[in-house]
C-alpha cells in the first residue's frame, strides 16, 4: 500500500485527522457545559477545592467547559494550538484528580487521564502542515 509505504508525506494528515476528531468530540463534550449556565459551571468548577481553590467555583466552571468547547475547536482546525492543548491538559488533569479524589476505579479516570496525555504529547508534536497555525505562522523551512 503505498499510501504507508513513506510515513513522513502522510505525517501531516495523519495529524490533521487526529486534531479534527478530537477536536470535534470535545466540542460535542463541552458543549453542554457551557450553555449549562451557573448551576452547571458551578458544579464543574468546585472540583478546584480539590488543587485548595475553593473561590468562585463558577469562574473555574466557565473556564474548563471553554476549554472543552472552544479549545476543541481550536485543535480542530489547529489555531493556537498549543494553547488549547494547555488548556484542555489541564482540564483533563484536573478531571482526573476529580475521579481519584472520588474513589472512582480506573475506568472512571482512564478516559480523562488519556485525554491528558494525548494533549501533553500533542502540545509538544505541534498541529502540522495543515493547520491555521502553519498558514498565519509559518515555521521556517529546516535544510537537513
Amino acid at each position: 500500500m503505498a499510501l504507508f509505504a513513506n510515513r513522513y508525506r502522510t505525517h501531516d494528515l495523519g495529524l490533521l485527522l487526529l486534531r479534527v476528531g478530537i477536536g470535534v468530540m470535545f466540542t460535542l463534550h463541552g458543549y453542554p457545559k457551557l450553555t449549562g449556565g451557573m448551576e452547571a459551571w458551578t458544579q464543574v468548577g468546585g472540583t478546584m477545592k480539590l488543587i485548595g481553590l475553593d473561590f468562585a467555583p463558577a469562574f473555574w466552571g466557565f473556564l474548563a467547559a471553554a476549554a472543552e468547547a472552544v479549545g476543541g475547536q481550536l485543535v480542530a482546525i489547529g489555531l493556537f494550538f498549543r494553547v488549547a492543548c494547555v488548556f484542555l491538559l489541564g482540564t483533563m488533569l484536573m478531571a482526573t484528580i476529580m475521579h481519584l479524589s472520588s474513589g472512582d476505579d480506573f475506568n472512571a479516570y482512564s478516559h480523562a487521564l488519556e485525554s491528558a496525555i494525548l494533549f501533553l504529547s500533542l502540545a509538544f508534536i505541534g498541529p502540522g502542515r495543515y493547520s491555521v497555525d502553519q498558514l498565519l505562522f509559518p515555521a521556517p523551512r529546516r535544510l537537513y
